[in-house]
């Protein structure tokens, strides 16, 4: 059974002569442990779907099932609850909360869950992102790509059915960029994480399984990538 599958998703804004159509009538699944990049230009509605998978926004029309679970007949604190137990979002600018420890925005999930994180997935994930050693930092004590990483890990703890990265790299230097997406390929095979990855970078999304092409809110392309 495909983790996630997308239904005929159209979202528009403003109505009449002013309707402006971001989505029209995507569809597409993703499968346990593929690694999905989704490419277009700026305005191609990539984000906008992003935040439609993730749970974020909700469509217009069409539908979003995750692990068997159509995400948008939940009521907003239920979707709230199925998001941070399920969906794990990489952000481009790392939304890590500055007066916590890179430790605690880690397991932040797990606490705002009132669950007992899983110690042992925690050393193995701090250990993984090569931040054992900087757990109790701040995150302005860490580096561009060291809070990357914590919130890869941050993405990770729930053991999610799907990671959805927006940009991962996008605010990182050369090197920390091939070190996050390092990470999270092998999050992938290390996990079987199912993983999908908005990005402009064409050396990004040549390293998926399979690259989802999206134009004027449609998507053009949908293939596998030779490897």
């Amino acid at each position: 059974m495909a983790v996630l599958q997308a239904k005929k998703l159209t979202k528009t804004y403003g109505k009449g002569e002013t309707t402006v159509t971001a989505l029209d009538d995507v569809s597409f699944s993703v499968e346990k442990g593929e690694f999905v990049a989704i490419v277009g230009a700026s305005g191609s509605g990539k984000s906008t779907l992003m935040h439609i998978l993730g749970g974020v926004d909700r469509p217009t029309s069409g539908s979003v099932s995750i692990s068997g679970k159509d995400i948008f007949k939940l009521n907003e604190s239920q979707l709230a609850v199925f998001r941070r137990r399920n969906i794990g979002i990489v952000y481009q600018f790392y939304n890590l909360i500055p007066t916590l420890t890179a430790e605690e925005n880690i397991l932040l999930p797990c606490l705002l869950d009132n669950r007992k994180p899983d110690i042992k997935r925690f050393k193995r994930i701090l250990e993984t992102i090569g931040l054992t050693d900087r757990a109790k930092h701040l995150p302005n004590e860490l580096s561009g790509g060291q809070q990357q990483r914590v919130a890869v890990g941050r993405a990770l703890i729930n053991d999610p059915a799907l990671i959805l990265a927006d940009e991962p790299t996008g605010n990182l230097d050369s090197k920390s960029s091939k070190e996050v997406i390092e990470l999270l390929k092998l999050s992938n095979r290390l996990y079987n994480q199912t993983l999908i990855v908005i990005t402009h970078d064409e050396k990004i999304a040549k390293q998926a399984d399979r690259v989802i092409t999206i134009s004027d809110g449609r998507i053009v392309r949908d293939e596998v990538v030779g490897k």
